[in-house]
């Protein structure tokens, strides 16, 4: 899925990175297990 770098729906910081979203649903799901996803 694309998602706008510039304005993205929903974002989070892990390690040192930003993570972008399509929305919140997608970002809790990253929030409360990172390491599955990257």
């Amino acid at each position: 899925m694309d998602v706008d770098d510039e304005d993205p729906p929903a974002q989070t910081e892990y390690e040192g990175e930003t993570y972008t979203f399509c929305g919140d649903g997608c970002k809790s799901d990253f929030e409360e297990n990172p390491e599955q996803y990257t």
